[in-house]
């Protein structure tokens, strides 16, 4: 049985535009979750961290995360976000978050780069710092892949055989009429229930589409799916036959590259002596499960399959491999005399 995505991206809704969204609470869930998981660890002697310096230490790691993972998204996979400025709040590009798109590989970075920053300024081991990291990041991507998923984004690659938990995805609509104009006829039905005649529709598809046409076709299919979304039952029926059956790729990143890897993390947390061994571990098992899971999820449109028909963040995730392999270097090749026993703080 196929399930039609119907799921509001707004928790709390104040206007058409502005509201409350499922993809800002996964966040704060992700940071909440890292802070008292920190703080517990610190109340126990299990970091050099001071309980006293909690607070700011994830205040800086939120930081990190959120201007590294919209960086990420720009350069890694929308440059051209950069060069776009409009007339109304936020007025450029790279800061409308609000609009989607942040990337898990920058994110990871700027996580790093604050815990050095911090690392410097508190006078406290930078691997040490690093290890707090693991088990909050993957409790953020748990939360944040749900959040993709609430929004429709990122959907999966088109089912093979029988799947019966396979996800139709209204926004799928938004890339008709660069990727399959020819389809959009079929939603004549649809438009003309929210006040789009039949005949204006038809005269408005009719391929090749001009750019005035696709700038007055997108705000009709952006009323669609919020009708979808809003409980219209008929606008429903008409989507269900026109969209794929997709992976719901977002809940397998959510369990692989988020739960599994939480649950992996804690479990190196009783064993682990050395700092950094934990750190190096998250960035070996992180671009493993993000390579499985990518395998189902379908590419960025204006990217496509690349080399090998892997991914840009598949790529991305084997690139991750090579710092992996530098940081579990120069954790190994420092001295056993400067790593932190967890038993022996234990009591402090």
């Amino acid at each position: 049985m196929t399930w039609l995505h119907t799921l509001d991206p707004f928790a709390i809704q104040f206007t058409e535009n502005f509201g409350i969204r499922w993809y800002g609470l996964a966040y704060l869930a992700g940071f909440v979750a890292s802070y008292y998981f920190i703080r517990l660890l610190a109340r126990r002697g299990l970091t050099p961290l001071p309980p006293e310096k909690v607070g700011d230490f994830v205040f800086a790691v939120a930081v990190g995360v959120v201007v590294g993972g919209r960086l990420g998204y720009c350069i890694f996979y929308n440059p051209n976000l950069f060069l776009q400025f409009t007339s109304s709040p936020p007025f450029w590009g790279a800061l409308a978050m609000h609009q989607g798109g942040m990337a898990s590989h920058g994110g990871i970075l700027g996580l790093f780069l604050a815990c050095l920053y911090f690392s410097r300024k508190e006078k406290l081991p930078l691997f040490a710092l690093a290890d707090l990291t693991t088990v909050g990041g993957s409790l953020g991507v748990f939360f944040g892949r749900l959040a993709n998923f609430v929004n429709g984004e990122l959907p999966g690659r088109p089912v093979s055989g029988n799947t019966s938990w396979a996800v139709k995805f209204p926004q799928e609509i938004l890339n008709w009429p660069a990727q399959s104009p020819e389809k959009l006829a079929d939603l004549a039905p649809a438009v003309t229930a929210l006040g789009t005649s039949k005949e204006q529709w038809l005269e408005l598809t009719t391929t090749p589409l001009s750019a005035a046409d696709l700038h007055t076709i997108e705000p009709i299919l952006q009323r669609v799916i919020a009708s979808v979304q809003q409980g219209n039952l008929y606008l429903q029926s008409q989507l269900m036959p026109l969209l794929t059956a997709r992976y719901p790729s977002q809940l397998y990143a959510a369990l692989l590259e988020g739960l599994t890897i939480f649950v992996l993390m804690v479990i190196l947390w009783c064993f682990a002596r050395r700092p950094g061994v934990i750190a190096a571990s998250y960035m070996f098992l992180y671009p493993t499960m993000r390579i499985l899971s990518e395998s189902y999820r379908l590419p960025d449109a204006h990217l496509g399959f690349q080399a090998w028909g892997l991914t840009r963040g598949q790529w991305l995730s084997v690139a991750m491999y090579g710092c992996a392999l530098a940081v579990a270097y120069f954790v190994f090749r420092s001295s056993r005399d400067t790593s932190f026993n967890h038993k022996e703080h234990a009591h402090d």
